[in-house]
């Protein structure tokens, strides 16, 4: 396999997504963990990286992407990888059930809608930022919660799907923040570039405000305030790089770089992951 290919396959990128499904899978209250490390290797090994070496063939990215600050030229093995990795991930899903590998077959058409030039739904700011959304947290909650759960239950608490759509709504904008330019050579109207450098961190703070009131009404109604202080104490340093990055862009708005974005994004990822790594510890003890 080309080194191309491996490295805009961008396995590494699969950790930033990682908290929704740890997320989800905290909540489940019978795991099948069999199931669990089956619906991991769909997501993380097969159906996120072939999602993001797509995603490079159609933009044929010359500056920085999510994880790579030097991007190599794409070539037509990626896509023929890409193309077997998502009927991987669709015939694996049959191990599972039928309504969980339909719903990886519709992640993956979204996905592919996102990207592909004939449609290309990240031209539009508030449609391509909605898909992200959905599928990334919602979506991805309800396969994780339903594919690890020992009866296959379709009983996802739609509390933990909204948390998790929120968490990603308020994190995405500033993957984009330093690509403003990238995009404008390429026709993509992303909801970081019509809300402008300081735009969108205002939106994330008021989105991540939101995805903490929800975390909240979550864990209270389901009287484990316990397990939320637990989470919001391990995602404590998050708002501080934020808003110290925050200032910085006020004062000079090239500080909305790859390299800041990147430092965030492993920060929330190691936080996040953390916290709810912790929760279900918790919760196999307590089985």
């Amino acid at each position: 396999m080309e080194r191309s290919t491996i490295q805009l396959l961008r396995f590494q990128f699969s950790f930033f997504l990682l908290p929704v499904y740890l997320f989800a899978l905290s909540r489940v209250l019978y795991t099948n963990w069999w199931h669990a490390a089956l619906v991991f290797v769909i997501l993380h090994l097969l159906v996120y990286p072939a999602s993001n070496g797509y995603n490079s063939y159609m933009d044929r990215d010359e500056t920085s992407i999510g994880g790579i600050e030097n991007p190599m030229a794409p070539t037509k093995e990626l896509f023929r990888v890409c193309l077997l990795m998502d009927i991987a991930a669709v015939l694996l899903s049959l191990l599972i059930d039928l309504p969980f590998a339909l719903g990886i077959l519709l992640y993956i058409l979204a996905s592919r809608a996102y990207s592909y030039r004939g449609i290309r739904l990240k031209r539009f700011p508030l449609i391509g930022y909605l898909t992200v959304v959905i599928f990334q947290g919602a979506a991805t909650f309800w396969l994780v919660y339903h594919g690890s759960h020992r009866d296959l239950s379709f009983n996802v608490p739609e509390s933990g799907m909204l948390a998790a759509s929120l968490l990603v709504g308020g994190f995405y904008p500033l993957t984009q923040v330093y690509q403003h330019e990238a995009d404008a050579k390429d026709g993509v109207q992303s909801i970081s570039r019509r809300l402008g450098y300081r735009g969108t961190f205002v939106f994330a703070a008021l989105v991540y405000f939101f995805a903490f009131l929800v975390l909240a009404w979550h864990f209270f109604s389901s009287l484990e305030w316990n397990q939320f202080f637990v989470l919001a104490t391990c995602m404590l340093p998050v708002p501080v790089y934020f808003f110290i990055w925050a200032r910085k862009v006020w004062k000079d708005t090239r500080a909305a770089d790859f390299r800041h974005t990147m430092r965030l994004n492993w920060i929330a990822s190691i936080c996040t992951n953390t916290g709810f790594l912790i929760l279900i510890i918790w919760k196999t003890i307590a089985d």
